[in-house]
C-alpha cells in the first residue's frame, strides 16, 4: 500500500472540510435571523402550551406578534393577567388589565330533562353527528349531544360531559377556545369570570317546539326581558341572551324565568 496516496487522500480530505466548515461559517454570518432578544425573553415568560386561545400559532408566535405590536400584551388567556403584567414589564408599556373569560355551555339539556328519539350506539364524535338521522338522538336540535369532542381537545382537564351535556370547571378553564372551535353547534361561548346569571339554551325553535323537546329549554317568552330594568336581557329567534356587560347580577330574569333556562354561575 502506498503510505503516500493514503497521505495524500487525508490531506484532499481535510482540505475539503476545512472549505465547507470555512463556506458555512460564513453562511451562517450571512443568513442569520436577528431575534429580538424581548421576543425570547417574552416567550420564556409565557406558559408553553402552545394552545393557540390567542389566535396565533403557538406561544413563539404570540410572542413575535407582542414585539412587532400586532397583539396586546395581555392576550394569553392561559397566562392571565399575571403573565400580562410581566409581558408588559419587558415590552416598556403600562399593563392594562384584561377580565377574565371562562368558557360556557349553553345547554343543559341533560339525560333527565330533554327527550330521545332512538338509542344510538355509534361513534362517541359530537362532529360525526351530522352524518346520523336528525344530527343525534336527542329531540333538540340545537342542543348538547353529550359524546365529548370539547372534553377531548381541552388541553386543561376543565370539560366533562355530565349526564349527557358537557360543563366547564370555571377553576381549571384558561379560556383557549378550543371547545368553542370544535363544537358543530356553537354551544360554548366565552363568558366573564365573575358573570352572575347566563341562559343555558341555544334553542331557537318555538317555544311549543322547544317544550316538546326539553323541560328545561328557553321559549322565548320575553318575561326575563320584560324584569331586567338594565336592558341587559335580549329575546331574538326565540331565544334569550344576556348581555354580561349590562348585567348586574340582579337575579330577576332568573328568578322570573318560567322553564329555569337562566342558570345562577
Amino acid at each position: 500500500m502506498d503510505i503516500k496516496a493514503i497521505l495524500f487522500s487525508v490531506a484532499i480530505v481535510a482540505i475539503v472540510g476545512l472549505f465547507i466548515g470555512i463556506f458555512l461559517g460564513i453562511a451562517s454570518i450571512i443568513f442569520k435571523v436577528f431575534v429580538d432578544e424581548r421576543e425570547e425573553k417574552i416567550g420564556g415568560v409565557l406558559p408553553g402550551n402552545n394552545c393557540g386561545g390567542c389566535g396565533y400559532p403557538g406561544c413563539s408566535g404570540l410572542a413575535a406578534a407582542i414585539v412587532k405590536g400586532e397583539a396586546p400584551v395581555n392576550a394569553c388567556p392561559v397566562g392571565g393577567e399575571a403573565v400580562g403584567n410581566q409581558i408588559a414589564e419587558i415590552m416598556g408599556v403600562e399593563a392594562v388589565a384584561g377580565k377574565k373569560m371562562v368558557a360556557f355551555v349553553k345547554c343543559q339539556g341533560d339525560c333527565d330533562k330533554v327527550k330521545e328519539d332512538y338509542n344510538y350506539t355509534g361513534q362517541q364524535d359530537c362532529q360525526m353527528l351530522a352524518f346520523v338521522p336528525n344530527q343525534g338522538p336527542k329531540s333538540c336540535n340545537f342542543g348538547c349531544q353529550g359524546f365529548g369532542s370539547c372534553v377531548k381537545v381541552c388541553p386543561f382537564d376543565a370539560i366533562h360531559v355530565v349526564n349527557g351535556v358537557a360543563v366547564v370547571d370555571k377553576e381549571k378553564c384558561k379560556a383557549c377556545g378550543k371547545c368553542i372551535a370544535v363544537c358543530p353547534r356553537n354551544l360554548i361561548e366565552l363568558i366573564p369570570y365573575d358573570a352572575k346569571y347566563a341562559v343555558a339554551c341555544s334553542s331557537k325553535a318555538k317555544g311549543a317546539a322547544t317544550t316538546k323537546a326539553c323541560s328545561a329549554g328557553c321559549i322565548g317568552c320575553g318575561i326575563c326581558k320584560k324584569n331586567c330594568e338594565k336592558g341587559a336581557v335580549e329575546v331574538t329567534d326565540f331565544h334569550a341572551k344576556i348581555d354580561q356587560d349590562l348585567c348586574i347580577g340582579c337575579g330577576a330574569c332568573a328568578e322570573k324565568c318560567p322553564k329555569k333556562s337562566i342558570i345562577t354561575l
